[in-house]
């Protein structure tokens, strides 16, 4: 017997998929030939650069922006090809089984995860904002958000009846938990860094 499959065609979030997919691999791209100058050059100032706060060069020198052995923009070149593709074949009308939704939804929770690290490393290590990374964190969290309660609220993960009724409600308030996670990284940001006072 083939194994399940969702029927569903959600327009809406395969947009968002290719929105999101197409934003994070520019901010990815554009980190990356930051890397390629900084290599070239080790003097130089990156275009990302504004000031001691928001700047690109000390992530990507340091430890953490290389975490896995190469700069981390090159997961991004790589990941963010997957949301693309996944939203263009969602608006074709594909059909995926119950184990690459998995497969997706555990690759979201690992760039999920990764980002929020980044985040902490960013605000208390590294004492930076690097306005590439920021875009990119700026589109994995509502992209992990809207996947995950998609994939609950169509029985792709199983859940009980009264969780899948729940996801179909949390959907719509998406854009309000989204400006929360928004809101408290910026909070974390002003208490460490004393954003606004460095900037104004």
């Amino acid at each position: 017997m083939p194994e399940a499959q969702s029927h569903t065609r959600p327009t809406a979030l395969a947009v968002w998929l290719i929105i999101a997919g197409a934003i994070g691999w520019w901010a990815a791209f554009s980190l990356t030939v930051e890397k390629f100058h900084l290599l070239a050059d080790p003097d130089a100032i990156a275009s990302c650069d504004f000031g001691f706060l928001v700047q690109c060069s000390a992530n990507l020198t340091s430890a953490q922006g290389s975490v896995f052995g190469f700069p981390n923009p090159i997961l991004g070149l790589t990941g963010w090809m997957a949301p693309i593709v996944v939203g263009f074949a969602i608006l074709a009308r594909a059909r995926f089984a119950r184990w690459f939704w998995w497969l997706f939804e555990l690759g979201l929770t690992f760039a999920f995860v990764f980002v929020i690290w980044l985040i902490i490393q960013s605000i208390y290590v590294l004492g930076t904002l690097c306005p590439w990374c920021m875009v990119t964190w700026a589109v994995t969290i509502p992209t992990y958000y809207v996947v995950t309660i998609h994939i609950l609220r169509s029985g792709i993960l199983p859940a009980p009846a009264a969780i899948r009724r729940g996801a179909d409600r949390l959907m719509g308030w998406v854009p309000l938990l989204v400006v929360v996670s928004y809101a408290i990284i910026a909070i974390l940001a002003q208490l460490r860094l004393d954003v606004l006072g460095e900037l104004f």
